[in-house]
């Protein structure tokens, strides 16, 4: 599948900042003398992964040029991409799986999942991270998300703007972070969609940090891990933050958090739940 102007034009633009990341010396260059810019110099990433100076510039430019998948993994392995990284670009090249449909509102049986999850927090996002649903212990551990307009009910949104956000996330400044990094690596084939271009451009309006990240084009995978929060009704919370997709219901991702192991984290979700 051909890839798009948008996703040409992101690839060039990730290459170019992975690119300024690398020290020659870990490529087995020599150090030589000082360098106008920092990382490798385009001649050295085509000579290093085995293509034409003026094919990789090409490429850098974003023009319409499709790299084959082993010039992908080539070029990866010359910027020391992470596997998150590496993944992205070959979703942007069109090697990596199709982006999933949107959702067509919530399926009533999904919620009742929710709903079944009991005292442990849980919400669903579209592929767009607009939260389409949650059940009742989510919304008492982050109440605000029922009285959030629904045109403003995006995660991504509400973790950058609304201050409640940032006073429960537990170290704010590396959750959000994280959830920049994880948001562009999903939806960066998809930077053209309306919809991804509106939240882009509102974010970057309304907060510096996020702008700031967003130039960094850092990407990242979700792994489940723990994450620290802090309720005003019950203290810290140490919960484990896992991501699932219904087969049958692909276009959503369900959120759920669950009691870390060697805590006091399950007596402090029951005593919120009640």
């Amino acid at each position: 599948m051909p890839a798009t102007a948008t996703a040409r034009r992101e690839l060039a633009e990730f290459l170019r900042s992975r690119r300024r990341q690398v020290d020659p010396r870990t490529a087995g260059l020599p150090a030589g003398g000082p360098r106008r810019t920092p990382g490798l110099r385009r001649e050295e990433v085509a000579l290093l992964s085995g293509v034409s100076h003026t094919w990789y510039t090409w490429l850098e430019q974003g023009r319409d040029i499709r790299p084959s998948r082993q010039v992908v993994d080539a070029l990866a392995r010359t910027l020391r991409m992470s596997p998150a990284e590496h993944e992205y670009v070959l979703r942007l090249t069109g090697y990596g799986g199709a982006a999933p449909a949107a959702a067509d509102g919530m399926p009533a049986h999904v919620q009742r999942l929710l709903d079944a999850l009991g005292p442990s927090p849980a919400y669903a996002i579209t592929a767009g991270w607009t939260i389409a649903g949650w059940n009742r212990a989510y919304q008492r551990l982050y109440p605000g998300v029922a009285a959030v307009p629904a045109a403003e009910r995006n995660l991504l949104w509400l973790v950058f703007t609304d201050p409640a956000v940032r006073d429960l996330l537990g170290d704010w400044a590396t959750d959000s972070r994280r959830f920049l990094t994880q948001f562009r690596a999903e939806v960066g084939p998809r930077l053209a969609d309306p919809e991804v271009v509106d939240l882009v451009a509102r974010l970057e309006a309304a907060s510096p940090h996020f702008r700031a990240g967003w130039a960094s084009h850092d990407v990242d995978r979700f792994s489940s891990s723990e994450r620290r929060f802090e309720h005003p009704q019950v203290g810290t919370l140490l919960l484990e933050h896992h991501q699932l997709t219904p087969a049958d219901a692909p276009g959503l991702q369900l959120v759920v958090y669950t009691a870390a192991e060697g805590g006091d984290a399950a007596d402090r979700l029951a005593r919120l739940s009640t």
